[in-house]
Parts: structure tokens; C-alpha cells; sequence
């Protein structure tokens, strides 16, 4: 028999859960709505929680109005581009603060730390000057060297922590059957290690789709705007296009909902692997 105590308890986290739930998927929800809507009928009151007919006149309006398509196909190119180029970098890098003991290690971690300390918006400034300098401002080369920059330190941080759940054996072993140290590394320990470096993977990519403030201030062109200028895009002095906005925040979240339905069942695995260390 469950107590009347125990009873209230299961009741109260269910209904808990429940509301933190609504609050959650309900934003979401909501702009699924807006985006189906006929123009018209978003501003209508009282509100439509379910539009009376669904419509894909916003969606139809998004590529015809404007090139969603281009800032689509742009900010796909950046973010693989950065997220691959970054998570192999930080592969090296945190196999050697792992593997091996030397001078100022210890002064690289920090560092890597205090990176992740600073709000990036402090950067901006310097880092306009520089891509100047360099003629990379709206240009997604300067992008995607920005984004690897910023994308390296966090990474590196969670790879070290898969690095020491693997034994040393595995790769002394490969070496002593005629492996270089490199070709232990890619051939035996980057197997194991598949799981951490799907989900290392998966945060740089999400990081990169949805970074604004680097891209706003770099990108001006049309021709190179990633998909959080082009949201930003749609707020004007005035006026906000709602529905616009909605089918593109929509349209946005696809491909991070498409890389998380594939790659889910090793960004847990890699989670759980490098929240112990063996």
C-alpha cells in the first residue's frame, strides 16, 4: 500500500514536471502556430491558440521576399566547416595536455578556462579592427576562422576528459605492434573516443547556427548573411514581421533537431563517459 505522504510526493513532481513542460515546449508551440497563421490573422484578437486555417503563405513569403535559401545554405557551410576544423584541432590539442607532461600545461588550461569566462560581445571591437586588417570582414573565410578560434578552447576542455577515461595501454599496445603515436591515436583511440567527438561535434555546430553578434557586425552583404542576421533582419524601427520571423526560426531549427536525432544516441554516451574519469 502507498502512504497518503508518498502519494502527494509522486503527485506533486508529476505536476512539477508537468508545468515545467508546458513552459518549455509551449514558446516553441507558439511559434509553430504563428507561422502557420495567414498574415492577417496573427494580429487578431482574441488570440487563435490554433489558427483556424493553416496556412504557408509566411513560408512561401520567406524564399520569395528575400534569400533565406543563400543565408540557409551559409550559415550550413560556416558551421560544418568551423565545427569539423575545430573539433579536429581540439582533438590534438587536448590529446597532448592529456597524454603528456610538460612546461606552462597547466597555464594552457587556465587559459582555456579563463576563455570561457569572457562574455564574446567584449571582443567584438578588437576583433573587427583585426578581420579588417586582414580584408576578411564580410567575408565567411573570417567567419569561420573566428568561430573555429572561439569553438577550440571549450572543446579541447571536453576531449581532455575523454582522453584520461582511456587507458594508455591501448595505444602502447599499437605502438608496440608498429604504430606511430599518430597512427595509434586516429586508429585506435579516436574509435573509443567516437561517442565524445560526436558530441564535442555536435556543440560546436549548435554554437556556430546560432551565433549572432560575431555575424551581424562581420556580415553585410546579403549574399553572406547567416540565418541570425537574417532573423535580426526582420525587426525594423517600426515594424516586426512576426510571421516571417516564425517560419524562419522554424526553418532554423531543423537541422540542429535533424543532427540531434542521428547523433543523440552518442552524445550520451560521450556525456557519460566524460562525466567519471576512469
Amino acid at each position: 500500500m502507498i502512504n497518503s505522504q508518498t502519494l502527494v510526493g509522486r503527485i506533486s513532481k508529476v505536476v512539477f514536471l508537468g508545468l515545467c513542460l508546458i513552459v518549455t515546449v509551449f514558446p516553441l508551440y507558439w511559434i509553430v502556430v504563428t507561422s502557420l497563421k495567414e498574415p492577417g490573422a496573427i494580429y487578431s484578437l482574441p488570440l487563435d491558440y490554433w489558427p483556424k486555417q493553416l496556412s504557408l503563405d509566411n513560408y512561401i513569403g520567406l524564399f520569395t521576399k528575400s534569400d533565406f535559401g543563400q543565408y540557409m545554405l551559409n550559415s550550413l557551410v560556416v558551421a560544418l566547416v568551423a565545427a569539423s576544423v575545430a573539433t579536429l584541432i581540439s582533438l590534438l590539442s587536448a590529446y597532448v595536455l592529456a597524454r603528456f607532461q610538460f612546461s606552462g600545461r597547466g597555464a594552457v588550461l587556465g587559459a582555456f578556462l579563463i576563455t570561457q569566462m569572457i562574455p564574446g560581445f567584449i571582443a567584438l571591437g578588437p576583433l573587427y579592427l583585426m578581420m579588417t586588417d586582414f580584408g576578411l570582414v564580410d567575408s565567411k573565410t573570417g567567419l569561420i576562422l573566428i568561430y573555429i578560434a572561439i569553438c577550440i578552447p571549450f572543446c579541447t576542455i571536453m576531449l581532455r576528459g575523454f582522453f584520461e577515461n582511456v587507458p594508455d595501454a591501448l595505444e602502447e599496445a599499437a605502438m608496440i605492434d608498429g604504430c606511430s603515436r599518430l597512427s595509434a591515436l586516429f586508429r585506435v583511440i579516436v574509435p573509443v573516443m567516437l561517442p565524445g567527438i560526436a558530441a564535442s561535434f555536435v556543440f560546436n555546430f549548435v554554437n556556430c547556427w546560432n551565433e549572432l553578434f560575431l555575424s551581424v557586425t562581420l556580415m553585410n552583404s546579403d549574399s553572406n548573411k547567416t540565418i541570425p542576421t537574417a532573423l535580426a533582419g526582420f525587426i525594423s524601427s517600426f515594424n516586426i514581421d512576426w510571421g516571417s520571423m516564425s517560419a524562419a526560426a522554424v526553418l532554423t531549427v531543423v537541422p540542429t533537431l535533424v543532427i540531434f536525432a542521428f547523433a543523440s544516441k552518442f552524445i550520451v554516451q560521450g556525456l557519460t563517459a566524460g562525466s567519471v574519469k576512469g
